[in-house]
C-alpha cells in the first residue's frame, strides 16, 4: 500500500471504536506505528499499544484557538499534525472534519481505516464487522454503509 504521508496520527474515537471490536491490531499492521498526543491517550483511558507514540503539542497556544471549534482532543490532533511534514489524521467527528478540510488536512476516519485493511488483505469482509460496529454507539448512515460496502465490493 502506497504511502504519502510521513506519520499518521489517531483520535480518541479510532482507539476506543477498534478497541471495542476487538480490531485495535489494524492500525498496527497498516502502519507499522501511529502517533497520538498526551490528551487524546488520557481521554482512551485504558493502556496503549507500545507501537503507539505518544506525544505532547508544542504550539498550546494553537491547540487553545483549535479548541474553540473542536474538542480538546481532536484539537490537539489536529494541532499535532502540524508539527510533522505529510501527516495522516484518523478523525470521525464531523467538526474536526470540516476544521481539517478548511485546513487542507489529509484524513481518514475509522471506516476508511477498515476498508484499507480490507484492501490490504488483512480483513476478509468488511460486512461483518460494520455489523458489530453497528451494535456500539458509533453511529453512521445507511448511505455511508452502502457506500463503504460497494467500495469493498461486498
Amino acid at each position: 500500500m502506497p504511502q504519502e504521508y510521513n506519520v499518521v496520527i489517531a483520535d480518541t474515537t479510532c482507539f476506543i471504536l477498534l478497541s471495542k471490536i476487538d480490531r485495535l491490531h489494524l492500525l498496527q499492521l497498516l502502519f507499522k506505528s501511529i502517533t497520538t498526543t498526551n490528551i487524546i491517550a488520557k481521554e482512551f483511558g485504558k493502556q496503549l499499544p507500545d507501537w503507539v507514540l505518544v506525544a505532547e503539542v508544542k504550539d498550546a497556544h494553537y491547540l487553545e484557538i483549535l479548541k474553540l471549534e473542536v474538542d480538546e482532543g481532536e484539537a490537539s490532533a489536529i494541532a499535532l499534525s502540524f508539527e510533522f511534514e505529510k501527516p495522516l489524521l484518523i478523525l470521525d467527528d464531523l467538526k474536526a472534519r470540516k476544521v481539517a478540510i478548511k485546513l487542507n488536512l489529509n484524513f481518514t476516519g475509522t471506516l476508511g481505516i477498515l476498508l484499507k485493511a480490507k484492501e490490504a488483505g488483512f480483513i476478509d469482509a468488511l460486512k461483518p464487522i460494520l455489523q458489530e460496529i453497528q451494535l456500539t454507539n458509533f453511529r453512521f448512515s445507511e448511505d455511508i454503509l452502502r457506500q463503504i460496502l460497494l467500495i469493498a465490493k461486498e
